[in-house]
């Protein structure tokens, strides 16, 4: 097969002496309750040969589990209103600085966590530190994405929650289909790994490293699933 790579990415990366072909795999817009196991089968099973590691977005896992919050249902508040105006405003998507996370954020965590992980954050950004306020608050809070209709329009009163059993997924998706897989949150600031079937697990360091200049894209490329395939030397 012919192996694609995404504008401004390479087809080939090199991680501890090894070489990796990535493929994006463009799919159709996936859709809140769809069958990941059906997505799977559609778009990596013709592709997929034995040795092959798929990375999928996270977003589209949490899409098929209905991981999805509504604008309508969020009561933005005087402490999110508040506390917004001092947060920074990240281009990957939307961070507390927008009122809408941070009363999320309240609503998950609490408002006495989000109090002092403000204060911690922005005593540490005056030492050059930052990402404090998400080490606190946690990675239920920092995996939102959504609320934010600047690449699709569909997602701009929808936010989408980490998927649930991340690790549980890819073993589901192993066991059906024989593929194995790892389900990250990245983007051109950094990648994390989220969950990961059984048959790979103790090459995560490895596994980053192939990912590490998101070959998925950040913006309508629509490939949310790549299949990477160790290039052997003849």
């Amino acid at each position: 097969m012919e192996f694609h790579a995404n504008e401004g990415k390479n087809v080939e990366i090199e991680v501890n002496g090894k070489v990796y072909l990535r493929h994006a795999i463009k799919t159709r817009f996936v859709k809140q309750g769809e069958d990941y196991i059906e997505i799977f089968k559609e778009y990596v099973m013709p592709l997929y040969e034995e040795g092959d590691i798929v990375s999928c977005s996270e977003k589209i896992i949490a899409l098929c589990q209905n991981r999805v919050v509504k604008r309508e249902d969020i009561k933005i508040g005087f402490w999110a209103k508040f506390l917004s105006k001092f947060a920074s405003h990240p281009d990957t998507g939307v961070g507390v600085g927008e009122t809408i996370k941070m009363q999320y954020a309240i609503n998950k965590v609490g408002l006495l966590k989000v109090l002092w992980a403000s204060f911690a954050s922005a005593v540490t950004k005056l030492f050059g530190k930052k990402g404090v306020f998400y080490e606190i608050v946690g990675q239920e809070v920092s995996g939102l994405d959504g609320f934010y209709d600047h690449i699709w329009s569909e997602y701009r009163d929808i936010g989408i929650e980490n998927p649930e059993n991340p690790s549980q997924v890819c073993n589901e998706i192993k066991e059906k289909l024989g593929i194995s897989c790892m389900i990250v949150d990245a983007n051109d600031l950094g990648q994390e790994l989220l969950g990961i079937s059984d048959d790979i697990a103790g090459r995560e360091e490895e596994l980053l490293g192939i990912i590490k200049d998101n070959p998925a894209g950040q913006g309508r490329e629509q490939t949310p699933i790549i299949l990477i395939r160790e290039k052997i030397s003849n």
